[in-house]
């Protein structure tokens, strides 16, 4: 999805409530005028605001940000999600992605890794390599 088209899905998905809620505003003013009864405007309102709105909201799903075979290949790791990402783009070379690749497992080893247990930085360096090598395939 392109960025105009991801925004302005965003605003359509995030923005209904606003332009409901202006609706029913505008139907609770115009309805005595139309009635000739003063009472239901505030009926169209509570009805509208009150009733109407919330559960229409709890109805209403969100949906996912990103498209299904985005979301299977995403680590979880941010940054590591960011270089693969360009690498697939053409924007680094392979010599420049594993570069990359190595300096951020250094950092991530030193976050994730207990000082007297090397299994746990194994895994997610071998984590990792298996996710270059499908990205070279």
């Amino acid at each position: 999805m392109t960025g105009l088209a991801r925004r302005v899905a965003w605003n359509l998905r995030h923005r209904w409530r606003r332009v409901f809620a202006l609706c029913v505003v505008g139907a609770g003013v115009a309805a005595p005028f139309l009635s000739g009864l003063w009472w239901t405007l505030p009926l169209v309102w509570f009805f509208g605001l009150v009733v109407a709105l919330p559960v229409l909201h709890t109805l209403v799903k969100p949906i996912p940000e990103d498209d299904a075979d985005d979301s299977e290949n995403a680590t979880g790791d941010p940054a590591l999600d960011a270089l693969r990402e360009r690498y697939a783009n053409g924007e680094i070379d392979e010599r420049e992605f594993e570069r990359k690749l190595d300096r951020l497992l250094e950092t991530e080893d030193a976050e994730v890794a207990d000082p007297g247990d090397g299994a746990v930085a194994d895994r997610v360096r071998e984590g990792v390599r298996r996710e270059v090598e499908r990205l070279r395939e």
